[in-house]
């Protein structure tokens, strides 16, 4: 007899959970690194003092 398989079972929506966390932190640090962040500001600065 052939086993459907409906969805995911409570251990793999947790090892989702954990990886997407994991990859909210990476990002976080990423963006908020001294570089990342100045690089940022610029862009914004710029395109807040651009003229039409």
């Amino acid at each position: 007899m052939a086993r459907r398989d409906a969805g995911m079972v409570t251990s793999e929506y947790a090892m989702g959970i954990v990886a997407a966390v994991a990859f909210a932190v990476v990002l976080y640090k990423v963006v908020t690194s001294g570089a990342v962040s100045a690089e940022l500001q610029g862009i914004v600065k710029q395109a807040l003092d651009a003229r039409m």
